[in-house]
């Protein structure tokens, strides 16, 4: 894996200086590309007003678009319009930040275009059709008052009937993960036009009449959100269409989705060696600490099953159902007082970090997750989604809790928190390029998190033979998405190995390993992006210690990645080492 790296990073390096040295900016040319960026996000907004809102930009709050074919066309027409108009700019004539910036925007219209035309996940996925999601953020939004976000709610659920009347036109053999993902999703989410609406009606300053235009356009809403759930579980749908990508459409949903120096197969056998790498750290650190959780009990033959062993041991340190939430709000501000004190980065303290009960609309996937502010909306909210255990079974919940044990929840709170996701997306949305926050990309987002698990470690965090054995099995779960992910969509991977391949080469619980078969379902790709940005991250900081010797500086280096917003690696890479 170091060999690989270092030949790839010198031949990168190389033809960066070599541009660099070869090439002048066009100041006019890079003005007018600037110029360009901004009647570019200007238009997108106007058809994509959902992700607007989503970032910060309010202005077209109150526009729900409907995802028949006509919107289609407006997409693809747009996409290769704007593809034609990058045409024009000589990349090689920009800015190290404008080329990065041009490179974002081209990946990002064909991307669209290859949505549309090649993946169709618009037919066979059910659960794209949501509409909870955008009005539940009207209702919880702090950017402006309670009652222009009403208005902008009322106009916005006029088209929520024929939203859902369009989904139904478009749907094709879903496949059965997917449906029944949208039944659940939607039937959830309806409770924002129901206890959660009426809660901001009886804060807010509108008159009667208004507060009964709403409530009565709500009613409509729920029953077409229902409508729908009930149409799915009564389609026929003789020939579903499986959730396995297939080796081709993978490798091109890799490519623009991920954007990594690596290809969707060079990274899985990365992480394969990775895999056997972290086993021969872990069994050390488990044959020494045999003694102290299992005593004079002989030890197993096999490498893994001791490993198993003192992992399950340890795992019954952990919380109960009910402090679960209270717990990572307690370690967020021991987290942010360890990186100030060590000096790890700068975390602005005016940014507020709220710990939540994730909402019904995104139950389902993922058990913990951050919903951060855009840069539009820079001094919202971030919030930290917290899965709960309500209604589970004594043995699926203790479970759990054994996953995120004492060590691992920790691990989380620094992946998702401190300085994880949080901080990095606060860094992001300080960017001076609109592009690179708006078209941030996941495995940059991701790997940085992954990053800063190791690093804390590294810098000293709870140092432990224990803490560090949970560390590397929290690792495995990052690696081991990428064999999973990889395996089930290209590999036909069954559900039987791939239990084989959470529980006893990643020593996950069953609940874990359940619900990460689960996520693979109704994901593609997005899984690879935890260690596929993870690996360039840390490979780049390592190359440039070596570079700078004692004059390398963790901070600094931390800082100056972060400041270039939520690019791929490989162009943070290109821009830290650029002499421009």
């Amino acid at each position: 894996m170091k060999k690989l790296f270092v030949s790839i990073f010198a031949v990168s390096l190389l033809f960066s200086c070599n541009k660099s040295a070869k090439t002048t900016v066009d100041k006019a040319l890079d003005e007018k590309f600037d110029r360009y960026k901004d009647n570019l996000v200007d238009n997108l907004w106007k058809i994509y007003p959902g992700w607007a809102s989503g970032v910060g930009f309010h202005k077209y709050d109150s526009l729900l678009v409907v995802p028949d074919a006509k919107q289609s066309k407006i997409e693809l027409d747009f996409a290769n319009a704007q593809l034609d108009s990058l045409k024009k700019y000589d990349i090689e004539s920009l800015s190290d930040n404008n080329k990065t910036d041009f490179q974002m925007i081209k990946n990002q219209l064909e991307g669209t275009i290859f949505t549309i035309k090649e993946l169709k996940s618009s037919e066979w996925n059910p659960a794209e059709y949501n509409v909870c999601g955008s009005f539940a953020e009207i209702l919880n939004g702090k950017y402006d008052s309670l009652e222009v976000r009403l208005r902008a709610f009322n106009i916005k659920m006029n088209a929520i009937p024929a939203y859902y009347e369009a989904a139904k036109k478009n749907i094709k053999n879903p496949t059965i993960e997917h449906t029944d993902l949208a039944i659940d999703q939607n039937i959830g989410g309806a409770a924002v036009f129901e206890g959660e609406l009426n809660d901001a009606l009886s804060k807010s300053k509108l008159n009667e009449a208004e507060k009964k235009e709403i409530q009565d356009k709500a009613k409509i809403s729920v029953k077409a959100i229902k409508d729908y759930a009930e149409w799915l579980k009564n389609l026929p749908n003789k020939t579903p269409r499986s959730f396995r990508l297939g080796a081709s459409l993978y490798a091109k949903k890799f490519n623009f989705d991920i954007q990594s120096s690596y290809s969707a197969d060079e990274i899985y056998k990365i992480a394969v060696d990775h895999k056997n790498d972290l086993h021969d750290k872990m069994f050390v650190i488990a044959d020494k600490l045999w003694k102290k959780y299992n005593g004079n009990a002989p030890k197993p033959a096999d490498k893994l099953d001791l490993i198993k062993q003192v992992i399950d041991k340890i795992s019954l340190q952990h919380t109960t159902p009910e402090k679960f939430q209270s717990e990572i709000e307690k370690q967020i501000p021991e987290l942010t007082a360890y990186v100030k004190a060590k000096d790890l980065l700068y975390i602005d303290p005016s940014k507020p970090l709220v710990v939540r009960k994730e909402p019904a609309y995104m139950a389902g996937v993922a058990g913990a997750s951050i919903s951060a502010p855009g840069p539009y909306d820079k001094n919202a909210n971030t919030y930290y989604n917290v899965g709960s255990m309500s209604g589970w079974t004594a043995e699926n919940a203790e479970s759990y809790l054994r996953e995120y044990n004492d060590y691992i929840l920790q691990i989380l709170n620094i992946h998702e928190a401190i300085p994880g996701h949080y901080t990095q997306l606060v860094y992001s949305n300080q960017s001076p390029s609109i592009i690179k926050s708006i078209l941030g990309n996941g495995a940059m987002v991701e790997g940085w998190a992954v990053y800063a698990e190791k690093m804390m470690l590294e810098s000293g965090y709870k140092n432990s033979d224990e803490m560090w054995l949970m560390y590397y099995k929290w690792n495995l779960r990052t690696t081991c998405n990428t064999i999973l992910d990889n395996s089930v969509h290209t590999k036909d991977m069954s559900k039987e190995d791939a239990m084989i391949l959470l529980t006893r080469e990643a020593f996950q619980q069953q609940a874990e390993a359940e619900g990460k078969w689960k996520r693979v379902t109704l994901s593609q790709v997005q899984l690879c992006s935890y260690f596929t940005g993870y690996t360039e991250i840390y490979n780049l900081r390592e190359e440039l210690k070596k570079q700078e010797g004692d004059k390398f500086n963790l901070k600094q280096f931390h800082e100056k990645f972060l400041s270039y917003g939520s690019a791929p690696v490989k162009y943070i890479k290109e821009l830290m080492l650029s002499k421009e």
